[in-house]
């Protein structure tokens, strides 16, 4: 399952730099798929194609956010989340919302980093 940033957060930034795919971003900022990865351009679930480096709306724009297609839960890069890890006031949490099995965590960052 993806992490997710709850309202709590104190917008610190301390998780920012330790995600090995930059899903987070600070609120209100603009995101790309490219950002961290591989990524030329990416198929959407509805179809549509989009280029790596198209920038894509703010998630949020109050709280630092984690882009749930971009997140593998640290899967093949560490043994924990590294953003629940670092974060002072445990707002780094399972997204019940977007379940994920360890193999279909696995093929995103295989996905994400082309390997």
């Amino acid at each position: 399952m993806a992490i997710m940033i709850t309202d709590e957060c104190i917008n610190c930034g301390a998780c920012e730099p330790e995600c090995p795919n930059t899903a987070i971003y600070e609120g209100g900022m603009e995101w790309t798929w490219s950002g961290g990865t591989d990524l030329k351009e990416v198929k959407l679930e509805d179809g549509t194609v989009v280029e790596g480096n198209a920038p894509q709306e703010p998630v949020s724009d109050e709280f630092y956010y984690i882009v749930t297609g971009k997140c593998t839960e640290c899967m093949g890069f560490h043994e924990e989340p590294q953003c629940a890890a670092v974060c002072p006031v445990d707002c780094c949490v399972d997204d019940p919302d977007h379940r994920e099995s360890e193999e279909e965590l696995l093929a995103k960052k295989a996905w994400l980093h082309n390997e």
